[in-house]
């Protein structure tokens, strides 16, 4: 199974990350969307989950939940916008991966047993940090950033 992983959009869509997550068999967007149409693009590709980012004011993002548990197979993703934010223990409450935005930084670590994940923003760039989207593989654990700019 693969899950495709976006963050950080601000409200832009790109093309790339769009060609990127097709195929995927499920997208997660960790916060900051920014806008409706870009909920409604990804959920044309595969089944969506998304949580509000610090950004998401108005509708619909504002109506997202601050986190969000992803069913895949037996496992489970916890789903938050800032890792900082995190008020639990993810590997003793039963789950394999935690996927956050916010940072616009990819990254990848493991940590007792638990998969951290920022798939890195893949809207506006900031600074001189890279645009990227990643893809999970389950139940291999693998996981891919794909640079789009």
């Amino acid at each position: 199974m693969i899950v495709g992983l976006i963050s950080d959009t601000h409200g832009l869509l790109r093309d790339e990350a769009v060609a990127a997550l097709r195929g995927s068999d499920l997208i997660i967007h960790a916060g900051d969307v920014g806008g409706g149409d870009v909920l409604d693009r990804l959920r044309a590709l595969a089944t969506l989950f998304a949580v509000r980012g610090n950004i998401d004011q108005g509708a619909p993002c504002s109506n997202l939940p601050e986190s969000a548990v992803v069913q895949v197979a037996e496992w489970r993703i916890y789903v938050l916008h800032d890792i900082h934010a995190l008020g639990l223990d993810p590997g003793g409450s039963g789950f394999r991966a935690v996927v956050s935005g916010h940072s616009h930084k990819p990254a990848v670590a493991e940590k007792n047993g638990v998969l951290y994940i920022n798939p890195g923003s893949a809207g506006r760039r900031r600074f001189r940090l890279p645009v990227t989207v990643a893809l999970l593989e389950v139940p291999a654990w693998n996981v891919r950033f794909i640079d789009l700019a």
